[in-house]
């Protein structure tokens, strides 16, 4: 069965895209990674994005609802 992608989705893949190129601000990462955080996604893909949403925890940019 295959998974169905919705418009929320694709923003969230093009913010991931626009981080790796550098060009997001910093509300924009912060959003990005509150969201990777909040889906459990951060800590599945590969070991930049776990990294940078732990210091972003860890600074207190974004909160872990674990």
């Amino acid at each position: 069965m295959a998974m169905k992608t919705t418009p929320t989705d694709w923003h969230y893949v093009n913010l991931m895209y626009q981080w790796e190129d550098g060009k997001l601000t910093e509300e924009e990462t912060n959003e990005l990674f509150q969201h990777l955080v909040d889906t459990g996604l951060a800590w599945q893909l590969q070991g930049t994005y776990g990294r940078e949403a732990a210091r972003r925890i860890a600074s207190g940019d974004i909160t872990d609802a674990r």
